[in-house]
């Protein structure tokens, strides 16, 4: 029994209610159930705490496969292997705040979710006075490989070298704690971090670190993926996104998450 037959007859089954707003595509990677593609490292979207794994992108992740009656099976992997399986059919999305951007969307398409800005981490007290992307010439950043602050990183490295100044110093890390944790080691002397994760870094460890200078590229949105001119799971996907900001679950854990309101684009 497909996945979608499992749920109609579940769902006409005296006294049981299965919570469904949108049919889900037939041609799900495991029946019954939403698996999508995380790299649990960036807060507060997607981390592990206590051994958990929690953040917005997990608890909307299930409101959204909640939607479409099915479980939501969270597989955890290396942020640059997230594309790679999914086109290799091994995951049905990607729920990582994946940021938007022309090259992504060549490769997968996009649900956007939120709009996010982005903002440079310093030591607290900011030592050597960075107050914009403009400062970072002759300095070292740090940086999340894969991510798009990697791609911030290279046009401030090409900026530099065009102006014949000292080029910018790129040190990419697996995650963004471990770069974080080369700033506070004085082993870079900034980060790229979003708005968001920026927030969180500053607020649990105030005395470390703090942002210098205003958010940069401000109206970056980010989304779930889908293969590409896969139009049966992004139409579902698209109408459970946007069921779960209607009935108010999206504004609450925005909330919940510590994000800001402004980022909603529903």
């Amino acid at each position: 029994m497909t996945a979608r037959l499992l749920v109609l007859a579940l769902a006409l089954l005296p006294g049981l209610a299965v919570a469904q707003a949108v049919p889900p595509p037939a041609d799900l990677v495991a029946p019954g159930k939403l698996t999508y593609g995380v790299a649990a490292t960036f807060a507060p979207f997607e981390y592990q705490k206590e051994g958990k794994y929690t953040g917005f992108d997990i608890a909307f992740g299930e409101a959204v496969a909640k939607q479409m009656g099915l479980a939501p099976g969270l597989t955890n992997m290396d942020f640059n292997g997230l594309i790679p399986a999914l086109q290799g059919k091994r995951i049905d999305i990607i729920n990582s705040a994946m940021y938007i951007n022309p090259q992504r969307a060549e490769q997968v398409d996009f649900v956007p979710y939120m709009r996010i800005g982005n903002e440079i981490i310093v030591k607290k007290g900011n030592p050597l006075k960075i107050g914009s992307r403009e400062d970072l010439c002759g300095h070292s950043v740090a940086v999340t490989l894969g991510g798009i602050e990697e791609t911030y990183a290279h046009q401030d490295l090409d900026r530099c070298k065009a102006a014949g100044k000292p080029e910018v110093t790129i040190m990419t890390f697996p995650t963004a704690q471990a770069s974080a944790l080369a700033v506070r080691q004085g082993r870079a002397d900034a980060e790229f971090d979003s708005s968001p994760g920026a927030a969180m870094l500053t607020t649990e460890m105030p005395d470390v670190f703090e942002v210098a200078g205003k958010t940069f590229e401000s109206n970056t949105q980010i989304g779930m993926a889908v293969r590409k001119g896969d139009t049966a799971m992004k139409n579902a996907i698209e109408a459970a996104v946007r069921a779960v900001a209607a009935d108010g679950t999206y504004a609450r854990l925005l909330q919940e998450y510590h994000l800001p309101a402004d980022g909603s684009i529903f």
